[in-house]
């Protein structure tokens, strides 16, 4: 059975996809700044690797064959930790990808990174980290899947989504537990080609929407 790197495993939906991939039976390699944050997790399909995303983190990649990047610097930090793992680890996270062959890159981004001078001039240095590091997996030539959620929320999972950005600026967002659900989707279910999407709350299946 193949195995995915999971690289932000400790975060809220990385944790979220790596209980749902363990409880479908998948193989995990969790990719963790302190293991203790997964000490709730006992399975055999679970490994887990200590490393800082700011330093040399390649080992990770070793026996993985899709890497699913879901890092992100939190909402409390500033500028510096922005540069450091939304645009630069993710960057590197491309390069090591590349050097070990993955069949499958699944890069988390947010809704806005295609076009960061039109967001809020608060969120500009978020997306724009965002929109580089996309385009630099882009430019990679690995196989990959670009996911671009709406704001994030806490609320419980409908499973219902859709990949067509609202109307109105305040439909446009998604439950973190749905994210972690179509990224255990999309891990199982690899497009044929590329894809970039966007998505949100809505009316349709994981799989319908993103079949």
């Amino acid at each position: 059975m193949s195995r995915t790197l999971i690289i932000g495993a400790s975060g809220q939906i990385g944790k979220k996809l790596t209980r749902n991939m363990l409880n479908d039976g998948q193989k995990v390699a969790a990719l963790v700044r302190d293991k203790n944050k997964l000490s709730e997790f006992d399975d055999a399909n679970l490994s887990i690797i200590e490393a800082d995303l700011t330093k040399d983190f390649e080992h990770a990649f070793e026996d993985c064959t899709q890497v699913v990047f879901v890092a992100g610097s939190g909402g409390n930090t500033g500028a510096d930790k922005t540069i450091l793992i939304d645009l630069w680890a993710a960057c590197r996270a491309a390069d090591y990808a590349k050097n070990n062959d993955i069949k499958h890159f699944i890069m988390v981004s947010s809704i806005g990174a295609d076009a960061p001078s039109s967001g809020p001039e608060e969120m500009q240095p978020y997306l724009v980290a965002k929109h580089m590091a996309d385009e630099h997996l882009v430019q990679r030539g690995l196989k990959y899947t670009i996911v671009r959620p709406g704001t994030l929320t806490d609320d419980e999972p409908s499973e219902q989504i859709t990949t067509e950005r609202p109307s109105n600026k305040d439909d446009a967002k998604i439950t973190r537990a749905d994210v972690a659900k179509a990224l255990l989707y999309i891990v199982k279910n690899p497009a044929d080609s590329n894809l970039v999407t966007e998505l949100f709350n809505g009316n349709k299946s994981i799989a319908q929407a993103l079949k």
